[in-house]
């Protein structure tokens, strides 16, 4: 029988129906020491961004030899060496389509809750103030977003962005992108300068400097919001923090951090950030998704 550990959880019907095709599914945690000693004995290991799959463990599991397939449950796989692992002949694969709208929605939400106060008020709040005068907001209708990446849940933000009357424009190292006419592509200076709204979507690769970094900072419209619900590598806290003081930005929204669970507490206590512990792809709808997507990678593969 083919054994599947899903070492961060997985949908509870993509698990039944994976047992219903006659596959082994744990679902227990296994922390780095143990899983291991069970990848000597599994086929399949699916993770999410907890767990981080480095060449000690790649090695292990290559040197046992039982190891056929890693799934990244989610879209990046910046937590697992796939380069190392593809070139020791264990495939690695993630689900890219699962969650682009479940990530899309946090981060409008969170472009709602910088733009008019929600996230700072909700807190004040809580302490029996009534900041009603220091907290106007702006409106995003007829701002300019900026988007720094325009893969899936670019477009996706871009879509809903749109909707809410807002003027896109973005960058992608690919350049422009056919069939989006109605948003303008942009060299990344002129984004920077321009944008009333940052949101960032690209991958970090180990090693790279922060894409977003003092520099890069700099250049930016004064008085700009940053989002941030990619990678938290791909944002440079230290300079982010540095901006919000001086007021060159006027708020920024995380999702993700360099380090998680989030230790930092400059960024942690900061009145001018919104903050949510890496849950861009954590709804319902994106968890079924993803156990679907799997699913269909399993039953694709040939053991």
């Amino acid at each position: 029988m083919i054994r599947i550990i899903a070492n961060d959880g997985i949908d509870q019907s993509a698990k039944e129906h994976l047992e219903s095709l006659g596959y082994e599914v744990d679902t227990n945690h296994y922390e780095i020491e143990e899983l291991k000693a069970e990848l000597t004995k599994t086929q399949v290991l699916i993770v999410r961004s907890a767990t981080k799959i480095r060449k000690e463990l790649i090695d292990i599991a290559k040197d046992a030899g039982a190891l056929k397939l890693i799934i990244r449950g989610g879209v990046g796989i910046d937590n697992i060496d796939h380069e190392y692992a593809e070139s020791v002949g264990i495939p690695v694969r993630n689900t890219p389509n699962s969650s682009c709208m479940s990530v899309a929605e946090i981060t409008i939400g969170h472009m709602f809750a910088i733009a008019r106060n929600i996230f700072i008020s909700n807190v004040t709040m809580r302490n029996g103030e009534w900041n009603k005068k220091q907290y106007k907001g702006i409106e995003l209708n007829g701002k300019t977003l900026g988007l720094i990446g325009f893969g899936r849940i670019g477009k996706e933000v871009a879509k809903r962005a749109y909707a809410l009357g807002m003027n896109i424009q973005y960058y992608q190292r690919r350049g422009k992108a056919e069939g989006f006419d109605n948003y303008s592509y942009v060299d990344l200076d002129i984004l920077l300068s321009t944008s009333d709204f940052i949101s960032v979507h690209v991958p970090f690769n180990k090693g790279q400097k922060p894409l977003i970094g003092e520099v890069e900072m700099e250049k930016m419209k004064d008085g700009v919001f940053i989002v941030n619900t990619a990678r938290g590598n791909v944002v440079d806290e230290d300079a982010l923090v540095v901006m919000l003081d001086k007021g060159k930005i006027t708020a920024a929204a995380l999702d993700v951090f360099k380090e998680e669970p989030l230790k930092n507490e400059k960024i942690m206590n900061h009145i001018k950030i919104s903050l949510t512990p890496h849950i861009g792809a954590s709804t319902k709808e994106a968890q079924n998704r993803i156990g679907k997507e799997i699913i269909e990678l399993i039953e694709n593969f040939k053991f």
